[in-house]
Formats: structure tokens, sequence, C-alpha cells
């Protein structure tokens, strides 16, 4: 079984339970053995806010030092979006496995006509994988109610209910003080639960949990007080928290005045569940890092275009009244919302909008746009239009707003996940020599094993996931076009598949002709003609890597590196080594004052910038760039103030002020992938396929740094070689580096001495010719920089890579 036939199994199982409540899961767990059994759990119920609510508890617990899981539903494009652990989705495998394991059992259930659903199955899925990764603890987001909801099939140490309003009434109850009682059964047994709700569904939460402790504003005598304080930038708000003995002040990424209640339920459970280590300083940087797609979020700004989820009444308030904090003319919606919920009264509830768009998303819930457009029509004078798709609505939203417009998508999840492809979207070329290597790529992204691949399949090869409709268009335009195009067999339609397009440059140029005559596959075209290399390129703003292959000279200013530790601790021979290595032919000198080698101390603040300011000060006047390497945003504050002209982060932006740094000083920024820094030695970390998994996992860091400010082409990628990868990975991660292009960023490797190249026979200490060797591969497979701690040496080696790409006639070959 490939995962597409996991994930088509999964998502055909029914939908609603023919008799609500725990008992099915309960003995798919006991099938299981139980493995949820010795995992902490937090479990957030509500109408809204509570996805929000879990993936800020979850980052705060994280920030604290937790291992922590998070299950989350629905999911924009990939079923393993809803089961993470440590941030990372959980790998495809880990599903095939589940789904081999529980398939009998499932099967026999639904021959006995007692079937489960697939939010049961998920759920189990997820307590499953929890269990097997060994989290500290799990936050679990309640699908619907509490207590007949697969998630409480848990004993909590710590719930809440976000929200409560008139929702699924058919199962729940038609008033809210019948559905505040079914959400309140989540409350765990040795701790008060917590709510965010206000008015009448506060007060019908509070009679049935007579003990529940309360989140709210000052004036509603709240045992947590919250207070919004409005945008400090285009995509984040001030929050004020305050308990009887504690007090946070931060930002949260997900402008609104709800998500400030949102906020203050999180900061709550996750001192509950974390105890003593979830200290003020856990909660303030936690919530700011807390980034959750689809909520309030910015996209662009000339436009300003948002991405919302909102899918109910409101919902729809809660976004109206954000939207009156930001300062735009006028706003275009993208609105596109399922067939069962109340249109009328959310179309009533958003602004005045000069031009309405609306849609359906590919979801077999999804309401008719005319129907929609009709509630638009009846409610307002806007200019109302009926889209064929999200994109081509969103396309048309876009065309239509002058630059100090906003364009909203708005009324689902699923309209907002279609709407959040034309930005999120990767293709990626591949180096493919042969036909063997043609055939492993097209088994490799689970495509049709019976593709004929032939010699003229084998010059350009780009992968790009696609829903059913777009794949079905890429194979028409392809086959007009003489290229190859395969996809996965499609069942569901509920999962993105990988397409594999293989043909000449010529044949792809007619595939993405083929597909720019049509409206309803707007974005698509475009990201192909970048990738196939057919687009204008990107702007050039005068850095060395832009117009060839560049060195970075390693500069550490600290005693314990683990290849130079101690030699240039000393500032003045620190000044000498980067005068030198200069003078050897490096374009930028990384100078570093902490070490993330295994073991390694984490070094103060305070020490860090002592070490490094002085140096950086004294380099005023080298003829090169001067980096710094770090990742705290305060020790990249005082080195840019000092002079650098670089920042270099191990940790992909982990700290949450970092990317504003970025753009404040509009400065290039070095983003690596990374699961510890410093290293943990010996951690398996699981991987499906390393480089589409690495690539992935920096596109959503690449994303933050561009809605922060940044141009993408200021955003350098790291693989991050040894970081979280084996010795047989990071090879690979070398060998495919060219399809680290995708991200549309200038790529770094960072590979010097590392211990991969003991794989190699090379012990530490001799492993400066196996270094050289990497640098000249990394080149030919396309590295903007290359960091290195001897510079003469692979300085030559680049340049021979570089000549021998000249002699060959392919003298930006290293680009491609």
């Amino acid at each position: 079984m490939d995962y597409h036939a996991a994930a088509d199994f999964l998502s055909d199982l029914r939908r609603f339970a023919l008799d609500p409540g725990t008992e099915s899961i309960r003995s798919l767990l006991a099938h299981l053995d139980d493995p949820h059994e010795g995992v902490e759990f937090v479990q957030i119920a509500g109408s809204n806010g509570k996805g929000s609510t879990a993936r800020m508890t979850e980052s705060i617990l994280r920030e604290a030092g937790y291992r922590v899981g998070l299950y989350t539903s629905p999911h924009f494009d990939d079923v393993r979006e809803r089961i993470r652990v440590g941030g990372r989705k959980i790998p495809e495998s880990a599903v095939v496995e589940f789904v081999e394991r529980v398939r009998p059992f499932l099967v026999e259930r639904a021959v006995e006509g007692d079937p489960l659903t697939s939010f049961e199955t998920l759920t189990a899925m997820s307590l499953w994988y929890f269990g097997r990764s060994d989290v500290d603890v799990a936050v679990l987001e309640v699908g619907m109610g509490g207590r007949l909801d697969a998630t409480s099939v848990v004993d909590p140490v710590a719930a809440a209910v976000t929200a409560v309003s008139l929702e699924h009434t058919d199962i729940l109850g038609d008033t809210l003080d019948d559905i505040a009682a079914e959400k309140v059964t989540v409350a765990p047994a040795d701790a008060p639960l917590v709510t965010g709700a206000t008015g009448e569904a506060r007060d019908a939460v509070c009679r049935h949990a007579p003990d529940a402790l309360t989140v709210g504003v000052a004036d509603e005598s709240p045992d947590v007080t919250v207070r919004y304080g409005g945008l400090v930038n285009h995509t984040e708000a001030r929050v004020d928290i305050a308990g009887a003995d504690w007090r946070v002040e931060t930002r949260v990424p997900m402008p609104g005045s709800y998500q400030a209640r949102n906020a203050g339920v999180a900061a709550v459970l996750a001192r509950q569940a974390g105890g003593d280590r979830v200290t003020d300083a856990a909660v303030a940087t936690g919530l700011r890092g807390a980034h959750w797609p689809g909520r309030f979020e910015v996209m662009e700004r000339d436009p300003l275009t948002v991405l919302d989820g909102a899918h109910n009444p409101g919902a729809c308030r809660a976004v109206a009244d954000t939207l009156d904090d930001c300062d735009y003319a006028d706003l275009h919606l993208v609105f596109g919302a399922m067939h069962d919920k109340d249109h009328r009264e959310m179309v009533a509830a958003l602004p005045e909008a000069a031009s309405v768009q609306a849609c359906a998303p590919d979801h077999e819930r999804a309401a008719d746009p005319a129907v929609l457009a009709a509630a638009f029509e009846a409610a307002s004078g806007s200019d109302v239009s009926t889209a064929p798709t999200v994109a081509a609505g969103l396309d048309r939203a876009r065309a239509a707003a002058d630059p100090d417009d906003c364009v909203l998508v708005v009324g689902s999840l699923f309209a907002v996940a279609e709407a959040r492809r034309i930005w999120s979207r990767l293709a990626v070329s591949h180096r493919v020599d042969t036909v063997d290597d043609a055939a492993a790529l097209f088994d490799r992204s689970n495509a049709d094993a019976n593709a004929d691949v032939t010699e003229e399949g084998v010059h350009r090869v780009v992968t790009i996931r696609l829903d059913r409709r777009e794949a079905r268009a890429v194979e028409l335009a392809a086959g007009r076009a003489g290229a190859t195009a395969v996809t996965s067999e499609y069942r569901t339609g509920r999962e993105l598949r990988e397409t594999v397009i293989a043909g000449t440059r010529a044949e792809l140029r007619g595939v993405v002709d083929g597909l720019a005559g049509d409206g309803r596959l707007a974005g698509l075209a475009d990201r192909l003609r970048d990738r196939i290399g057919l687009g204008d390129g990107a702007p050039e703003h005068g850095y060395p890597w832009e117009e060839r292959p560049s060195v970075m000279g390693i500069l550490n200013v600290t005693p314990d590196s683990f290849h130079d530790g101690g030699e240039y601790f000393d500032p003045t021979a620190a000044v000498e080594r980067a005068e030198a290595m200069v003078a050897a032919g490096a374009d930028v000198i990384d100078v570093g004052g902490e070490s993330t080698r295994p073991g390694a101390d984490p070094v103060p603040v305070d020490e860090e910038i002592e070490r490094v300011r002085p140096v950086i000060e004294a380099l005023d006047d080298l003829d090169a760039l001067v980096s710094i390497d770090t990742r705290k945003a305060a020790v990249g504050r005082a080195a840019l103030e000092a002079g650098a002209d670089v920042l270099n982060d191990v940790t992909g932006l982990a700290d949450p002020e970092m990317r504003f740094l970025a753009a404040e000083y509009d400065v290039p920024v070095v983003v690596m992938h990374s699961i510890d820094a410093p290293v943990v030695p010996d951690r398996a970390v699981p991987y499906d396929d390393v480089v589409g998994d690495v690539i992935d996992e920096l596109a959503e860091r690449v994303a933050l740094a561009e809605r922060a400010g940044l141009d993408r082409e200021k955003v350098i990628v790291d693989p991050g070689l040894g970081f979280g990868k084996s010795a047989v990975q990071n090879f690979e991660l070398l060998d495919r580096l060219d399809e680290f292009r995708a991200l549309g960023c200038p790529i770094l490797l960072g590979h010097s001495h590392k211990s991969m190249f003991g794989h190699v026979g090379r012990a530490a200490g001799e492993r400066l010719p196996a270094t050289v060797a990497a640098t000249a591969l990394a080149v030919d497979r396309g590295a903007d920089v290359v960091r290195v701690h001897d510079v003469a040496e692979n300085v030559a080696a680049v340049r021979t890579a570089v000549a021998t790409a000249d002699a060959a006639g392919t003298p930006d070959a290293w680009r491609e």
C-alpha cells in the first residue's frame, strides 16, 4: 500500500457515526493495545477559536522544552497536517503503517454494520502516533461538542471551552445552554475547566462547570484578564494577559481581539499542563511563534491580501472587527462557504465590499456560487460575480484591487486552503540523467508505475502537487504538447497528489502555454513557468552570489566550536583570520559567538554580543560582507548595529523577532533547516524523503520571512547538513541540492569538516579533502554560497566547478 491509497482509505470511511460516543474509538484503541496510555493530554473544545488555541498551547509547551503532539482539523492539502509532533507532520510511512494495521479491524466492523468514522479513525491514529513518539503532552482539538466526541476517549490534565454558539443543533441541542452542557464535559478531573466564552454563553458554561476559570476583558471580571492592544505591524497584534500572580505582554501572529482571549486560554492551559517549566518568558515567546495558516493570515501588502477561515456568523463578525484595525481603501471579497452554513448571517456580518467573487471550493459540501451571490445581492449593493474556482476568484479580486485596497478570502477553511496554494505551492525541478533516474522519480512520487518514460523524458522533469481538476488539466496540456504528465490515481479528491511532468524544454513550454489560457488555473502556469526556467528571473541586489557561486568563511569567536574552537577567540586573532580569508577569496565572513556542536552550552545574550561585536566593528573596512551567525535576534540586532550585513540563523527563525529584524534592516537572512540547535546526538528523525521533507518545512519558514516584509531573493536557504540528519541523508541532500531551487531563494551549503565525512572514512582532522570535493559537487548542483573553514582550497574548488560549466557551454548551470 502506498501513501495515497492509505489516505484514500481514511477519507472514504463514514463521515458521521450511527451512534455518537467514544465506544467505537475505545475498541479501536484496544485493538492497538491502548497506545495513548502514558501520554498527558490537553483537550480544547469550542464553537470558534479552538484550532488557534490548540496551536498556541502547543507552541508555549514546546517553548518550555516539552515534546508536544498536536491534533487539529481540518487539513488544507494533506491529511498529515492534522497530526504533528515537535511541529513536524506525521510521516507518510507512519500513515501507511497505521492503515495496514487497522484496516482488517475496520473492514470487519463495517461488515458487522458498526463502522467507525473517518474522524474517529484519524483521532485514533493521532493517539497511536503520539504514544509511539514518546511525547510528553499532546494537545487535541475537539471535533464537535465534547461528551460524544472521539477525542473524549482521553482523560485530560487540562481542558478548555473557547467559545459557545449555536452550531450542530441537530446533535448538540437547540440552545446555548444545551450546547454548553455538551462541551463542558471535557473538563479534567483535577483542574478547573478554562473558558473564553462571553455573555450568555459564559453564563451557560459556568452553570454546568461552576469552578470554571474564566478568561476575558476587565469589565467581565474574569479570573484571567486579557487586553487586546491592536496591530503592531501588518501581521502581529499586541496582547496583555494577567493572572492572579503572573502577567505576560507579548505579540501574537493572528490579529483580532478574539485571539487575545484565545491566547489567554492557551496560556492558562499551558501553565496547568506544564507546571513551573512554563515561565512567563515561555508563554510570551510561544505565543509569538504560534503561526497558524488561514487565521487572518496576511499574504501580501499591495494590495493587503488576507486569508481567514471564518465559517460562521460569529467568526465573520470577528474578521470584520479585525479589518477595522487595518488601513485600506476598498474591500474585495472572495467568498466560498459550505452549504450547511447560515450564508445570510455570514454576509451580514462582513463589511460592505466594492466587489465580491462568490465561488465553490472543491468539496462535496460546498455551496453553489449562485446561492452565495444571491445572498450578497440581497444584502448590499456590492458588485457581485461568480467564479469557477477559488483561485480564479482570487485572481479577479486581485486584478480589481488597487494597491491600497484589501482582498479578503473568507467563508471556510476549504476556500482558504485553495487560495493559499497560490503562494505555497512548489514546483520542483529534478536532475534526471537517464531513463532509470526518471522512472525512480515517478516511483518516488507515487505516480502511475505504467508511465511511458522515454529518452525524451529525461531532459527536464518537474514535480508539483495538484488537486484532481488541476492534474487532469496538466495531463491534457502535456498530451497536446508532446510531454509526459502522470499523477497517482485519484479516488476521493481530498488529497493533493504529486504530478510528474517530463519532457524537453520546448514541450514543457507548450504545457505552460496550454495552461495559461485557462482562467480557472490562475497562478499554476506562472509557477511552472518559473521553475522550468521560462520566467523573467529574480531581481538582483548586488550580492556576490548573484553573479557567481560565493565562499563564506567561518570565523568562530568561541572557545568550544567543533573544528576550530578557541583558535580565534581573541579579537585580534579573529580579525587577522578574517583578513586572511578575504585575501584568499572569501566573499562573506561569518562571525559566530556560540557553538551549535553536540552538547554545547547556551551562551547568554550579553556574553555572545561581547564576543562578536568588537570583531564585527574591527571588520568595518573589510572588502567583503560580514555575516552574524546567531539564533538570537538581540545578538543579530547588536551585530547589525556594529556593521554586519547578513543574518545567519541556524534555527530557521525560531526567534520570532528575527524575521522582522531582517526586514527592518533589509538585509539577507540565512534560514537553515534544523531539528535541534545545538545538535542532539543520535536523535532519530523520521523522514519519508529527506529532500522533499526539508524543502516542505523550509517553505513555511521562507514564507514567514517574506510576509515580515523581506524580498524572497534575500532569504537564503540552508538544508542544514548534520542538524537532525544522518550521514546518508546529508549526502542525499548534497546530491539533490538543485531541487531547493523550487523555493525561489539562493542556496547555502554548510558542510565544512562535518561528521558526515566519517561515512567515507575520514576521521575528525582529516576532512579537508572531502570538504573540498563536496564544495565542487555543491556548486555543480546549484549552491550559491558554500560555508567553509578553509577558504583558499574551497575557492579553488568553486572556480574549478564554474570553469567546467563554462567549458561545457552552460555557464549558469549552477543556477538551474
